[in-house]
């Protein structure tokens, strides 16, 4: 437990996961309230999952911020002293992506229902109540599916190590590089199938029960992954502990 307290300590006591949780809830919140109070214009009544429009960038900053939580360490050398202070190394840094994943949970679970909020109080009546296990899913499963981003932020952090590099990565894979998939020749579709955030969004949107059926508009595009919601989850949460793992081997075998 002291190396649970010793990362989260190390964690606020700098700006990142301020400045990035303050820029989660503006992502989620602003996109909601411009659904709510455009849907005439637009002449599509908002949904629970339009409530979530700003989800993606929410994640980009969950990201940014588990990798900067180990980047930075690198960058003003105080992993030396973590390393002295527990030689296997392993023990630490699964604790520094324990303390990680709950700041990023917990972050996910107040965007995501600041903005369904949000919504509900400038759309009053719009039909945006919680009814259904989709509509549950949608706003309180971007909990786990942040923390399990910032898994991956820190796997990501660990085998990159260096600021610039990692900030460049963690940014331009969820908004970029998926989509650029789709784009190769014969085996982009099947390729883009399988990858890791587009199947977690099939947790998140399912079929598109949240958004009254359709697909994108005011939401999010649907997933075209083959697996179920649970085991989109199972995928995605199985491709962070290895890149985890990835990091954490890498980490062992390499000066500090």
């Amino acid at each position: 437990m002291h190396l649970v307290a010793s990362e989260r300590i190390k964690l606020f006591s700098i700006a990142t996961p301020w400045v990035c949780g303050l820029f989660a809830l503006v992502a989620l919140a602003a996109p909601a309230a411009l659904t709510a109070l455009t849907a005439t214009e637009s002449r599509l009544p908002p949904t629970v999952a339009s409530t979530q429009f700003g989800y993606q960038l929410g994640l980009v900053a969950v990201l940014v911020a588990a990798g900067l939580a180990v980047t930075s360490e690198y960058h003003t050398g105080t992993i030396h002293g973590t390393f002295q202070a527990v030689p296997s190394r392993w023990p630490a840094l699964v604790a520094k992506a324990v303390v990680v994943a709950g700041y990023a949970f917990g972050l996910g679970e107040a965007a995501a229902f600041t903005a369904w909020l949000v919504a509900r109080v400038l759309a009053p009546d719009a039909d945006l109540a919680l009814t259904s296990v989709a509509d549950w899913t949608i706003v309180a499963g971007t909990g786990p599916v942040f923390a399990l981003a910032a898994v991956c932020g820190v796997g990501v952090g660990l085998l990159v190590r260096y600021t610039a590099g990692a900030v460049a990565l963690l940014v331009g894979y969820p908004l970029m590089a998926e989509n650029v998939v789709e784009l190769i020749p014969r085996a982009g579709q099947a390729i883009h199938r399988w990858l890791p955030l587009n199947a977690v969004t099939k947790f998140l949107s399912g079929s598109g029960e949240a958004n009254a059926g359709r697909d994108g508009g005011t939401a999010t595009v649907l997933s075209d992954s083959p697996l179920s919601p649970g085991w989109a989850l199972a995928y995605f949460g199985a491709f962070a502990v290895l890149l985890l793992a990835a990091g954490i081997t890498r980490a062992r075998r390499r000066d500090a």
